[in-house]
């Protein structure tokens, strides 16, 4: 089959791999329908993170089953299905209590060994408690199908922002960063209740964005006149609750200092380029709480889902590239380079 790996920054190809195969009982492979490039692996493009030569990549992804292993019990070929950024066994502990990103039998697609969402195919471990099965229907229906394929990571991780930055229904948010994931947690703090949703950005394409999504106010600054113009839409005070969706120090430094006291900070953002951190003192001080981390996208998907289907949210969108798997390298291009927001794969 064909698949996307990484040889070196910059140098993303297509190419012909082993088929994936059921390999345990419990497996099933996946005809990939929709995949597509996600902001965080851009650092590997970029080289700041480490990848081997060869590796697959991409952990976004849905698709039809293709086989199903001996011990599947709640999958059977030809069922359309979507699988959240990370395998887990659904019986651990962990699982049980929804943090299914730490279950001990998990792991990221696209890690040394595994097959990557980016491909023809996909061998996905663990299925009766990773995948969740979508409606047949929504396969012929190709915005929904590309709605959908938000619910593997970018709508789920705005949600965990969200939940995060503690929103409730009256509550005023601001989100720092404009991409796929800041926009969705546009979405989700505005599903969730917010009354005013203040969005950080200045390309007018995703503003526009996230005003659909529901932001009421949008702030083009950045760094101390960022601070200075929500200081000024609060009343001096800072927002109740501020999603991180950036992942750098700079992102997170803003982050806490738009909340107000006694607020939330809710981080998603893959975090790099760290060096002298945060201070603590000053989020001691003010009573500044600060949750969030790799999002259990399992866990939401089934509270999710329901929205998605009767169009209540439609996070399609956020793929304003739409390319063939031969396409995938310029789609990475292009996200690196801030031409593309988000691009769709379709194999």
């Amino acid at each position: 089959m064909r698949a996307t790996v990484i040889h070196a920054p910059h140098d993303i190809r297509v190419e012909e791999v082993p088929d994936a195969t059921v390999q345990q009982p419990t497996d099933v492979v996946l005809r990939v329908l929709r995949a597509c490039i996600c902001g965080s692996d851009l650092w590997a493009y970029r080289g700041e993170s480490d990848r081997r030569p060869g590796q697959r990549i991409g952990h976004e992804f849905l698709g039809i089953v293709e086989e199903a292993g001996p011990g599947v019990n709640g999958f059977a070929v030809g069922d359309l299905v979507v699988a959240p950024f990370v395998w887990s066994d659904g019986t651990c502990t962990y699982c049980a209590e929804g943090l299914t990103t730490s279950c001990p039998q998990g792991g990221f697609w696209g890690s040394v060994g595994s097959d990557g969402g980016q491909g023809e195919a996909v061998r996905v471990p663990f299925a009766d408690g990773t995948l969740v099965r979508l409606p047949s229907a929504a396969a012929s229906d190709d915005r929904l199908l590309t709605a959908l394929l938000a619910l593997s990571d970018v709508l789920g991780t705005g949600h965990h922002a969200a939940l995060g930055a503690g929103v409730k229904p009256g509550s005023t948010v601001a989100v720092v960063g404009d991409g796929a994931v800041g926009l969705c947690g546009v979405m989700a703090a505005k599903r969730l209740g917010a009354e005013r949703i203040i969005a950080l950005g200045r390309h007018q394409d995703r503003t526009d964005i996230a005003r659909a999504f529901g932001a009421t106010d949008v702030v083009a600054e950045r760094g101390e006149a960022a601070l200075a113009a929500v200081r000024e839409l609060t009343g001096g005070e800072g927002t109740h609750g501020v999603i991180e969706a950036v992942g750098t120090e700079q992102s997170m430094r803003t982050a806490i200092g738009l909340v107000r006291d006694g607020g939330s900070v809710g981080y998603v953002g893959v975090p790099h380029g760290s060096g002298t951190g945060v201070d603590l003192g000053d989020m001691f001080d003010r009573n500044i709480a600060l949750r969030g981390g790799v999002a259990p996208v399992r866990t939401y998907i089934p509270e999710l889902l329901p929205d998605v289907l009767d169009g209540t949210i439609d996070p399609s969108p956020v793929f304003d590239l739409s390319v063939g798997l031969d396409g995938v390298p310029g789609g990475y291009k292009a996200m690196d380079e801030r031409t593309a927001l988000k691009v769709l794969i379709t194999p």
